[in-house]
């Protein structure tokens, strides 16, 4: 997606005191090329060489310095993606085969603001998971 995120998330964490090694930048990196949010285990099936436990610690500690947000998209699953400064996506989650997918719908931005003028709320943080079956689980 870019080095920007992976940049400043290392350079976060080491002006915290945490050192970066191999397993960290590792996670960062495959983070940052994910375009949807993604759960430990299968980033440490995508890297092989990092250990399950460190891939926990790197999470914990990118999530401690606010740069990884937690998507609970109901299935038990702890995902996590990187808080970027642009872009507000949701998810589809296909019940079939569990593959989640991010997407964009300025019309649905519109509503929830408007939702937000309605009501009087201050809205700072919204997520919107939808559910159903993707086109491969419905052929």
């Amino acid at each position: 997606m870019g080095a920007e995120w992976s940049s400043a998330a290392r350079d976060r964490l080491r002006g915290g005191g945490r050192r970066i090694g191999t397993a960290g930048a590792a996670v960062i990196d495959h983070l940052d090329a994910q375009s949807c949010c993604v759960g430990a285990q299968e980033i440490h099936d995508a890297l092989g060489t990092v250990g399950l436990a460190s891939v926990y610690r790197v999470l914990e500690a990118l999530s401690g310095h606010g740069l990884v947000q937690r998507v609970d998209v109901g299935d038990g699953v702890a995902r996590y993606e990187p808080v970027r400064d642009v872009g507000h996506h949701h998810h589809l989650v296909c019940d079939g085969c569990g593959k989640v997918e991010a997407f964009e719908d300025p019309r649905l931005e519109q509503a929830i603001s408007a939702v937000e003028e309605r009501t009087g709320y201050d809205v700072v943080a919204h997520d919107v998971v939808l559910r159903g079956a993707c086109v491969d689980c419905r052929a």
